[in-house]
């Protein structure tokens, strides 16, 4: 029981860690492309030499699913460019369409197309004004 009661703070104090994580990045916009990504790569394993036989048609899945990949953790780990990171994303998804399988059967391109939309369109989280603030303002003007 004593180590249960050690355990508990830690636990705590990672689980506060992943919301200040969460809330200062566009954390669900990169999770939805990290996972279209990985359906449209899980669609198109195969071994090596039929993946590079096949040409573009077959390395295609992999670009495209692994570029959604990376544009999801750039999203976590580079807030800065989600403006970047979502624009390609979408891109990378649409053209999985045609490229790879029907974008990993839709499901890839779909989630792709959804988590480049919302890291394109997140924001960081405006400071609230109080009304010291607004009092100030409205006195100086």
């Amino acid at each position: 029981m004593t180590t249960l009661k050690a355990v508990w703070p830690a636990v705590g104090s990672g689980w506060r860690w992943f919301t200040d994580f969460r809330r200062t990045r566009p954390f669900w916009g990169g999770l939805w492309m990290l996972l279209g990504g990985w359906a449209i790569m899980s669609l198109t394993f195969a071994p090596i030499s039929v993946v590079l036989g096949a040409g573009f048609g077959g390395i295609a899945g992999y670009l495209l699913g692994g570029g959604l990949v990376l544009f999801g953790l750039c999203a976590w780990f580079a807030p800065r460019s989600r403006h970047l990171a979502g624009f390609l994303g979408v891109l990378f998804a649409l053209a999985s369409l045609v490229a790879s399988n029907l974008g990993g059967f839709l499901v890839g391109m779909l989630l792709g197309i959804l988590g480049g939309s919302m890291t394109f369109g997140w924001g960081p989280k405006r400071v609230k004004r109080s009304e010291e603030d607004v009092s100030d303002v409205e006195a100086v003007a």
